[in-house]
């Protein structure tokens, strides 16, 4: 029985990932530039689905997440690293170096900019970091929805710095989709013939607990802005699946008492509200009815601390 078994998964196990039709191309395409330029935003506009946090604060993406699209010509890897930035702290230079490091273990580098507003110096020292990419660099001028009518004198500014590295520019909105054809027409144009890396329904290699978390980090930040803006980290703790719920628990990581506090709230509500939109997040991402119940501790300078960085699953990246 147990033999019969066997030899019947074989088959269905190898059926996940398919043989590519002749031409098919493939590869792994780094998305970096300075933080809330659109870079998670323009993933998951691509993927189609929410993997990645999007948040007007700054530095939310901590963690090199792979977006996985699938298309019948191509299979595009993204993946989406932290704001390139000055750290200020041990949490910072661990974000900080697996961007950078990114930028070298990828076959294409869209270098994602922030088209409403000119070049500045930020721009032109991620673009120097670039310049170390062993594959073909893309200048992707994101936000041109926001731009002003006469928009001759941005777009020059960016110009100027994919002439002088030999890039191809190219325009689009992440929040319009104006462009986005054109920008995955590119990115594929770029990739070498390569086999599927993933099976083709899959959107990301990150385990649903992670995104889980991630959701909920999202929230905390929508509800509270800069009262708490990067001291919280989420651990999933405990996720039990029952026929018609599942059961997540989950716990905030914080660093000083009173963000402890203003995370409560009065009676328990803000905690309450960051809970309601959390589960709504997490119940589109397994499409199923969710029970989610949030618990708040004080870890002291955890952002300081590498030993309680690797803890909570912040580290330097060797890949």
């Amino acid at each position: 029985m147990n033999e019969t078994e066997n030899t019947e998964l074989i088959p269905a196990e190898i059926g996940l990932i398919p043989t590519p039709p002749p031409g098919f191309k493939s590869g792994f395409v780094g998305i970096i530039g300075r933080p809330n330029v659109g870079k998670s935003t323009l993933m998951n506009q691509l993927i189609g689905q929410k993997i990645a946090i999007t948040s007007p604060v700054a530095q939310t993406t901590r963690n090199r997440l792979r977006g996985i699209l699938t298309l019948p010509e191509a299979q595009i890897i993204f993946v989406d690293t932290p704001g390139i930035h000055k750290p200020h702290h041990q949490l910072g230079e661990v974000l900080v170096k697996n961007a950078q490091a990114a930028i070298q273990t990828v076959d294409v580098l869209l270098f994602v900019v922030d088209g409403a507003v000119p070049a500045g110096k930020g721009d032109r020292f991620i673009a120097e970091l670039a310049q170390r990419s062993p594959g073909p660099v893309i200048l992707g001028l994101n936000k041109i929805d926001q731009q002003p009518s006469d928009d001759a004198a941005l777009d020059a500014s960016y110009q100027a710095i994919a002439d002088s590295h030999g890039w191809t520019l190219t325009k689009f909105s992440a929040v319009t989709d104006a462009g986005l054809p054109e920008l995955l027409q590119l990115l594929t144009q770029n990739l070498a013939p390569g086999p599927y890396y993933y099976p083709p329904d899959l959107v990301t290699d990150q385990p649903e607990r992670f995104i889980m978390g991630e959701l909920i980090r999202e929230q905390i930040l929508a509800q509270t802005r800069e009262e708490i803006p990067h001291s919280t980290a989420i651990v999933i703790e405990k996720v039990q699946e029952e026929p018609t719920i599942t059961r997540v628990f989950a716990t905030i990581h914080v660093e000083r008492p009173s963000q402890k506090g203003i995370l409560i709230g009065k009676q328990g509500s803000m905690l309450k509200a960051i809970g309601t939109s959390s589960r709504e997040q997490i119940q589109k991402l397994i499409a199923g009815k969710v029970y989610l119940e949030l618990f708040v501790k004080v870890q002291p300078k955890w952002r300081q601390s590498r030993p309680r960085l690797a803890e909570l699953g912040y580290q330097v990246e060797d890949e």
